[in-house]
């Protein structure tokens, strides 16, 4: 494994207690061991973790709290410190700096917050800080929270551009039946394409402590899939699943990752909402972005047409008014006036801030002129 990867780690609270009312701290230990060593070996390590409404629980002494949105927001927001104080020790036994990220749907369907979450990581990773992510329960209302950690360590795989997303749970894999059932199921070893009687096959949850089965796991499988990860579903007590999932071992079950790796996040942008403005570029830039699969550099913008946002879906057009590309721009309207045919290292200079070098990636444009 000498090719760097970028690895998403998701632990479930069954996992980090196995099975049990409180945290396996030893456990944990030995889990931080084995991402310090992916880590070490030069790695971008995420890990998304489960639990701050388990521990918030333990400290209150397990109180008979009702089924509710705001008992869980209670219990998570006093849980989330601890639970994010014992990653922090843990990690730092091997001399790894972590940070906390607390997210909710709507940080990354909104496309501004998107891409202000997308750069909060980028930053961190390129520091070589670890992100641990949960959801953000204290705050986080039915309509905006994601539900389960399964689901929101797929949007933080799509994200962070993961090239392995792996999922721990207390099964070994996805079985052809519930084994806690059937004794006839077996480990599906290998899954290409997730259908209907795939999902039939998946249980729900046995503790009662996590909020997501076999089926949001599957779920969280089908969206990093489509954004171009490789996705593992093994069990968290597995010795080195961790090492062992990263280095492409035979663990659990494994999802690869289609031979177009973004094209489920192309086709999103392609399905969004109808483009605020466009960008007039010279025929150069064109053929750059067209031709050569560039980026869009502010160099070789000749025009900016309407008002949009960052993040905002824009069209990139030729001269003659010919559409090139749809995307995604990091950049304002008006940003982007201030910084037409500039060169990329006089961004700073004319916004005295800067998102980046390219007034549209490649990777968040659509080509729309072949």
């Amino acid at each position: 494994m000498s090719t760097k990867k970028r690895i998403v780690i998701k632990l479930g609270t069954s996992v980090l207690t196995g099975g049990g009312k409180q945290l396996d701290q030893a456990h944990m230990i030995e889990l931080v061991r084995q991402c310090a060593a992916l880590y070490r070996a030069g790695h971008d390590i995420v890990v998304c973790t489960s639990g701050a409404v388990a521990v918030g629980r333990a400290v209150l002494d397990f109180p008979a709290l009702p089924a509710t949105i705001q008992s869980k927001q209670l219990l998570a927001a006093v849980g989330q410190p601890r639970l994010m104080l014992l990653w922090d020790r843990f990690f730092d036994i091997f001399g790894i700096h972590t940070g906390q990220i607390l997210l909710t749907r709507a940080d990354v369907e909104n496309r501004r917050r998107y891409l202000n979450a997308r750069d909060t990581f980028g930053v961190l990773l390129d520091r070589r800080i670890v992100p641990v992510v949960n959801e953000n329960d204290a705050v986080a209302t039915e309509e905006i929270r994601v539900g389960d950690n399964d689901n929101l360590s797929a949007l933080v795989a799509m994200l962070v551009g993961a090239d392995l997303l792996l999922i721990l749970t207390d099964q070994d894999g996805l079985y052809t039946a519930d084994p806690r059932v059937d004794p006839t199921a077996e480990l599906i070893a290998e899954v290409h394409h997730i259908d209907q009687s795939l999902r039939r096959s998946a249980g729900g949850t046995s503790t009662g402590l996590g909020t997501g089965g076999m089926v949001t796991k599957l779920q969280a499988a089908s969206i990093a899939h489509q954004a171009g990860s490789d996705v593992v579903i093994a069990a968290g007590r597995e010795p080195n699943v961790i090492l062992r999932a990263a280095a492409g071992e035979a663990v659990g079950t494994r999802f690869p990752a289609p031979e177009s790796p973004l094209v489920g996040r192309k086709q999103w942008i392609l399905a969004g909402p109808r483009a605020s403005g466009r960008i007039v570029v010279d025929a150069g830039a064109a053929d750059a972005v067209l031709r050569h699969g560039r980026s869009l550099l502010p160099a070789g913008i000749v025009a900016v047409e309407g008002d949009f946002n960052r993040g905002d879906t824009v069209l990139i057009v030729d001269a003659g008014g010919s559409e090139v590309a749809r995307g995604l721009t990091p950049y304002t309207a008006n940003d982007l006036r201030t910084i037409a045919g500039c060169k990329s290292h006089e961004v700073v200079q004319r916004l005295g801030f800067a998102y980046g070098s390219a007034a549209m990636h490649r990777n968040d444009m659509i080509l729309l002129g072949e």
